[in-house]
């Protein structure tokens, strides 16, 4: 299996000092800047996503204040992912795409928990901000039905 970039710089600005890390579904891959070209099929497991101190700043009022996502700014080439061996270059035969929707549907069920548990004091607002980039990217690509009530005041 090959293993992407694992310290990873921000996908904002490319600044190698990162803050915050998030995760996204493979399919995501798809909304960012310079994710044409890499089979979000083959990755395995999600994607991590990393912030810079100011980028983590803008990401995390995107998200809270209005209730969005940044991916269409970050750049695919510096995220962290595992993609599969590609069996059909080693072993001339076709492999069938992963199947990301139980990946999808964790990580959608994770995100509405977290929103539902939003007011909670044990609540971090890293994963409130991660619950909304996943479920909005969801939502973007027309896998999951978007989240209820904005997030923010």
């Amino acid at each position: 299996m090959y293993a992407g970039l694992k310290n990873t710089p921000c996908c904002l600005c490319g600044h190698e000092d990162t803050h915050t890390r998030i995760e996204v579904p493979p399919r995501a891959v798809r909304l960012m800047d310079n994710g044409g070209p890499i089979a979000w099929r083959d990755v395995v497991g999600a994607v991590t996503l990393r912030f810079c101190a100011d980028d983590w700043a803008l990401v995390s009022d995107l998200a809270i204040e209005m209730d969005t996502h940044p991916l269409s700014r970050c750049n695919a080439a510096h995220v962290s992912l595992d993609l599969r061996e590609d069996h059909e270059a080693l072993l001339s035969a076709a492999k069938e795409p992963t199947d990301q929707t139980e990946l999808e549907a964790r990580l959608a069920t994770r995100a509405e928990e977290t929103l539902d548990d939003a007011e909670d004091s044990h609540t971090e607002e890293r994963d409130v901000v991660e619950a909304v980039v996943v479920l909005r990217a969801l939502a973007e690509l027309g896998v999951h039905d978007p989240p209820g009530e904005p997030i923010g005041p």
